[in-house]
């Protein structure tokens, strides 16, 4: 007899269970998944930021803004996950598929990379 991950408690049904149920199931990957220290946890708590302003600011897939706006809303120009350089030497920095380009007088080029 197979064992729950979780509680240790005998498992009932299907051959390939690990879990005794549902609740098991979440703690057990909550407790694996979460951030193993606050330095972790911080960083990606300002990437998730920086996701949700790109998002809000880019609906449509492109669009323009201005750094002072996204300043006000928080947004953190330090954290971002990855750089694109173009054939043409532009240079996007993305938060996973959302990014901008830098362009003249404060302004920036959103984007959304299709995955």
């Amino acid at each position: 007899m197979k064992n729950c991950l979780e509680c240790h408690e005998n498992i009932v049904g299907r051959e390939d269970k690990k879990f005794c149920s549902d609740g098991c199931r979440n703690s057990y990957n909550n407790r694996i998944n979460k951030d193993t220290n606050n330095f972790m946890r911080n960083v990606n708590n300002v990437l998730r930021r920086n996701y949700r302003i790109l998002s809000e600011l880019n609906p449509d897939g492109k669009s323009k803004t201005d750094r002072t706006k996204l300043l006000n809303k928080g947004f953190d120009f330090v954290f971002f996950t990855n750089i694109l350089e173009t054939k043409t030497g532009n240079i996007y920095h993305f938060v996973y598929d959302q990014g901008y380009l830098a362009l003249e007088n404060g302004y920036y080029m959103l984007v959304r990379k299709d995955i």
